[in-house]
C-alpha cells in the first residue's frame, strides 16, 4: 500500500512545489495544520474584482502527500475563481472519504492522490493546501468588503 501511496507521480509533484514563499501585502492569508503528523501549510493570495486569484504564494512544511497537493494547487491556482478552488477542495475530500473520482477541470491532477483514500489518517494532511486556500479566499473577500 505504501508503494501505491508514495508513487513516482506523488514524489515528483512533492519535489516541485511552485510559488514557495510569501506575498508582501496579501489580501488573504491562512494556515492549516495536521495534528497527527505536524504538517503545516500557509497560503497567501490576492484576488481581483471577479474573485479570481491574481497572486499566490505558499509556505509548505508537510509530508509528501501534503506537498503533492500543494504542488497541484500552486500549478493551477493563478486565474482560478474562488468557486473553482472550493469545488476542487470539496471534490478532493469526496475522493478521499467516498472514493469518488476527481471531476475533469483545472485541479483534476488531484486524482493522482486517490490512493490516500485507503488511509483516513492521511486525509487531513493531503487537504491542507486546499483548506488553507479556501480560508485565505474567504479572508480576502471579507477584507475587500471592509475596504
Amino acid at each position: 500500500m505504501i508503494d501505491g501511496l508514495y508513487n513516482t507521480a506523488v514524489l515528483t509533484l512533492a519535489a516541485g512545489i511552485p510559488h514557495i514563499g510569501k506575498l508582501d501585502n496579501p489580501q488573504g492569508t491562512a494556515s492549516c495544520s495536521a495534528r497527527l503528523c505536524g504538517s503545516r501549510i500557509t497560503v497567501y493570495l490576492n484576488l481581483d474584482e471577479q474573485q479570481k486569484v491574481t497572486e499566490f504564494a505558499q509556505t509548505v512544511k508537510a509530508c509528501a502527500l501534503g506537498q503533492a497537493a500543494a504542488a497541484i494547487l500552486g500549478k493551477n491556482i493563478i486565474g482560478a475563481s474562488t468557486s473553482e478552488i472550493l469545488d476542487a477542495r470539496n471534490a478532493l475530500w469526496s475522493m478521499l472519504k467516498e472514493q469518488k473520482p476527481m471531476p475533469a477541470g483545472r485541479f483534476d491532477e488531484l486524482q493522482k492522490l486517490s490512493e490516500v483514500s485507503k488511509l483516513p489518517q492521511r486525509h487531513t494532511s493531503t487537504c491542507l493546501a486546499f483548506d488553507a486556500a479556501i480560508a485565505a479566499c474567504e479572508q480576502a473577500i471579507n477584507n475587500s468588503k471592509t475596504s
